[in-house]
């Protein structure tokens, strides 16, 4: 399947039709959908865009879920390990 700018290789879009998909499936998906976005493209953009193509989805579909995560930033790392980490 062939998608567009947004999902390339048409990946999110084949996993609303995917009948029973779990949350695991729909995370690899997702990671394979990140992977093969162009390296100038920022997902942190196009997920809400996604979001909004796919918004007739009921809010509990996996996919709808994990899109949600991705928008999400990773914690900042806390304490450096190391001796530079332990002294005061």
């Amino acid at each position: 399947m062939k998608g567009d700018a947004r999902d390339p290789s048409g990946l999110i879009a084949e996993s609303f039709r995917i009948e029973g998909i779990t949350q695991a499936e729909c995370r690899n998906i997702f990671l394979d959908w990140a992977l093969k976005l162009p390296v100038q493209q920022d997902s942190q953009s196009v997920i809400p865009e996604l979001l909004e193509r796919h918004a007739d989805q009921p809010d509990n579909h996996p996919m709808i879920q994990t899109l949600r995560e991705g928008l999400a930033r990773a914690p900042r790392p806390g304490r450096r390990g190391g001796r530079a980490g332990r002294m005061s």
